[in-house]
């Protein structure tokens, strides 16, 4: 079996963070792994308390886990300071990880800020360069590139700026009033849009931690980028159309839309 490693913060309601990566990478058929960044106590209603590991910390784990079982991808999720930031560069770099899918956890649909400003330099410099591709949604985007984003077209200019600027893919996430629900992936060669209907459903809670981790599950498995994006897509627009409806918020989406057999079988 392959290996995946999310490293992010924990959601004590389990519906984004490193609960929702390990439960799609384990749907999506690989042994997935953690190195925890912060512990959260949050819900489907919003986050009440933040705990950040210390540096130190989050070395042990990951020199844990590439010492005893390699990962064969590496999902990097929500990191808030500079110092974690440099800690999981040093490391990634130090085992010359492969395959790392980076999430840019900066920006929330709601606009709010999520990560330090301080960090967002450091996470430029020290961690997109390492990315074979990283994920941000449209107002990650606009940060990244130093642009507005209102059109198709926009995103395509911006998608170019952030491969160049960073040496790296970047999968540009519709939505956001911009282009419905398609995607756009540049590399330093190309440029592919990922169509998708948009789902009408307000239990959106982790969707871009689900499609992170689905791409990096992928990726471990062998499939070339583009097909690891089409098929992290079409897992969770299955896992959004399900239809899960949990919490007073806006609730996680069903990670677990495929399985079958006996052991997951409801009671008579």
């Amino acid at each position: 079996m392959k290996t995946a490693l999310s490293i992010a913060g924990s959601d004590s309601s389990a519906g984004a963070g490193i609960q929702a990566d390990l439960k799609t990478m384990t749907v999506n058929g690989v042994y997935g792994m953690t190195a925890i960044t912060a512990l959260t106590a949050q819900n489907t209603t919003g986050v009440t308390a933040i705990s950040e590991v210390s540096p130190e910390f989050l070395a042990q784990q990951l020199d844990a886990v590439f010492t005893d079982i390699r990962p064969d991808a590496v999902k990097i999720g929500m990191v808030s300071s500079p110092a974690l930031i440099e800690v999981i560069a040093e490391r990634l770099r130090f085992y010359q990880a492969e395959h790392i899918v980076v999430d840019p956890v900066m920006v929330a649909t709601s606009g709010a800020r999520l990560i330090r400003p301080e960090a967002v330099d450091t996470l430029t410099r020290e961690l997109l360069p390492l990315a074979e591709v990283v994920t941000p949604n449209i107002p990650e985007a606009e940060l990244l590139a130093d642009c507005t984003i209102d059109s198709p077209a926009a995103m395509e200019a911006a998608g170019r700026t952030i491969a160049q600027r960073y040496g790296c893919a970047v999968l540009l996430k519709g939505g956001h009033s911009v282009n419905d629900a398609n995607d756009l992936l540049v590399t330093a060669d190309s440029a592919r849009w990922f169509t998708g209907k948009r789902i009408a459903t307000t239990n959106t809670h982790g969707t871009g931690c689900t499609l992170s981790s689905a791409i990096a599950a992928n990726l471990a498995k062998g499939f070339a980028l583009p097909e690891a994006v089409q098929r992290a897509k079409d897992y969770l627009s299955g896992a959004l159309a399900a239809g899960l409806d949990l919490g007073k918020g806006s609730g996680p989406m069903d990670h677990g839309w495929t399985l079958q057999g006996i052991f997951a079988q409801e009671a008579d």
